[in-house]
């Protein structure tokens, strides 16, 4: 199969499948779009790309809802999620109509929304956008960062959960 070959169904699900069983922090990533509305999506492709220049990365896949937001958004927040947070995930996993109803946020840089109670924030500037095939990576400079004690909330084959001991 090329680069550019559509994988077949069955094989796609499996590919799924295979890495769902890698377990990753659960965030929230935040932007405020160009007239003024809050957008976040919940984001397990988080990950840290350099010390020095602070960098981070996550993607969005290219059919989502909130692609044109955040492809041309020039600031975003990563909220990593605490092990009480479920419900906040399952919210900014639904309709993005609906996810900041009732949710209470503090202002970042440029206005960007950032989510209360979570374990880590980090404040960014999109620097690069990378090609990933159905996804876009975005790479963003850590502008402000901020942590707070807590247990993490994990996503492990499709379920959330916290770690039993490390």
């Amino acid at each position: 199969m090329t680069s550019n070959a559509k994988a077949p169904e069955p094989v796609a699900r499996a590919f799924r499948l295979a890495l769902g069983r890698f377990v990753t922090g659960v965030t929230v990533v935040t932007a405020v779009t160009a007239d003024g509305r809050n957008v976040g999506m919940t984001v397990n492709s988080f990950n840290s790309v350099s010390l020095d220049p602070p960098l981070i990365l996550w993607s969005i896949d290219r059919a989502g809802s909130l692609y044109e937001a955040f492809v041309h958004a020039e600031r975003f927040a990563v909220n990593v999620l605490a092990a009480d947070q479920i419900e906040l995930a399952r919210r900014f996993a639904g309709a993005p109509a609906e996810r900041f109803d009732g949710v209470a946020v503090d202002r970042g840089i440029g206005g960007v929304p950032l989510l209360q109670g979570c374990i880590a924030r980090f404040e960014c500037s999109t620097r690069h956008r990378y090609s990933g095939g159905d996804h876009l990576i975005l790479v963003g400079e850590v502008e402000r960062f901020a942590q707070s004690p807590g247990q993490e909330l994990l996503y492990f084959a499709g379920q959330y959960g916290v770690a039993s001991a490390l």
